[in-house]
């Protein structure tokens, strides 16, 4: 399992969103200078992400978007989700998988689910406001 770049992307959008204040919509400009992402680029990653309700936006000249909920109602795993689909380590693990003819006798399948797991609970334990609060806490560990 890889994420690809819309998903990584994707995350740092959402935590660039969860940075500002939710009342205020953040132009996609704003967000691309941050994050080093062209414009046209996150435009692409945007779509998926406004079509799950993860955002809102307005056009115009003081358009731009915004979170719909508060942080803590997103899961990572749940924008990873939305950008790459399934987040398996196997194909025989992918909710439409053909049904493999090894998978009565696999002596691995095991180990794959155990490590799904794993992964799930991970992507799903974390949200948007404990990336933005690890990242705070980071910042301020460089005292002079």
């Amino acid at each position: 399992m890889k994420i690809s770049t819309k998903g990584r992307y994707a995350l740092r959008i959402m935590l660039d969103l969860a940075m500002n204040d939710r009342s205020q919509l953040v132009p996609l400009k704003a967000i691309a200078a941050r994050q080093n992402i062209t414009v046209k680029y996150m435009e692409q990653i945007m779509t998926p992400l406004s079509r799950a309700g993860f955002v809102t936006s307005e056009r115009g000249a003081n358009g731009g978007y915004r979170l719909s909920r508060s942080p803590e109602n997103y899961r990572v795993g749940d924008i990873l989700r939305v950008m790459e689909g399934s987040i398996v380590p196997v194909a025989c693990l992918e909710d439409n998988a053909a049904s493999c003819a090894n998978a009565d006798n696999c002596v691995t399948l095991s180990f794959w689910r155990g490590l799904q797991k794993v992964i799930d609970d991970y992507v799903d334990s974390k949200t948007l406001a404990d990336l933005k609060d690890e990242y705070l806490a980071s910042q301020s560990d460089f005292s002079i």
